[in-house]
């Protein structure tokens, strides 16, 4: 989020150069205050349940995008990796067997750093309450979108040893 007054001051912020970086500060020298404006972090999932890559559709999305399970790094979670595994529990009613890291993907769009996992699940999936749908997708045919959470995607397929396709997405 980006702010245009000083939540200290109540100045209006105005660019400046900091460290090479232009980053929104209060031009009162007196106050000091710079927004730095950092990334928020996400913890992603690849769910493989029963064999097949679980993709689900937030209910506030547009029909057909599905993607990975994602949520955000609480302050409360002790780990990304138990962060991920309460996320998976939370919604789609899996239990984690296991965490294991794919990497980590800028996501500039929301100004977001993701963290993803290969989460292996078991148990029956009940969709929690911010999910519309989910599909399952044996990962042989899986294709990944050529952003953020896709990028994890490919990269775990990869790793398996396939060769994925990327998605055309149109711009809107």
């Amino acid at each position: 989020m980006a702010f245009a007054y000083c939540p200290q001051c109540a100045k209006p912020l105005q660019p400046r150069l900091d460290l090479g970086v232009t980053r929104n500060a209060c031009p009162d020298d007196a106050c000091g205050y710079t927004h730095w404006d950092n990334p928020t972090p996400v913890v992603a999932a690849v769910v493989e349940h029963e064999g097949h890559i679980i993709l689900a559709r937030n209910k506030a999305w547009a029909a057909p995008f599905y993607a990975l399970i994602t949520g955000f790094l609480e302050k409360t979670d002790p780990s990304p990796e138990e962060a991920i595994a309460r996320e998976v529990q939370e919604e789609l009613s899996l239990q984690a067997t296991g965490v294991n890291f794919i990497g980590h993907y800028r996501f500039e769009r929301m100004n977001q750093i993701i963290i993803a996992y290969h989460v292996p699940a078991e148990g029956s999936i009940v969709l929690g309450d911010e999910l519309a749908d989910y599909k399952r997708i044996e990962p042989a045919r899986a294709r990944y979108w050529p952003a953020a959470t896709g990028l994890a995607l490919r990269d775990w397929l990869v790793a398996q040893g396939h060769e994925p396709q990327a998605l055309e997405i149109p711009r809107l």
